[in-house]
């Protein structure tokens, strides 16, 4: 039991030694997310239109 609180002690101590991000740091993160997850959708899209239409064109 002895061993149970003294983890219990170091888990709060580690937690306190955590810093974590900020509101706007998340919302940054968020939009740079999205930009990015966005512009490679738009580019694979790209890239499937000009395959399509090549392919098609070819067979």
């Amino acid at each position: 039991m002895e061993k149970f609180k003294s983890y219990i002690n170091q888990s709060k101590i580690e937690l306190d030694k955590v810093i974590f991000p900020t509101k706007a740091q998340i919302r940054n993160s968020f939009v740079m997310v999205l930009i990015v997850v966005t512009a490679i959708s738009l580019f694979l899209a790209l890239v499937d239109v000009i395959m399509s239409f090549t392919i098609s064109k070819i067979v």
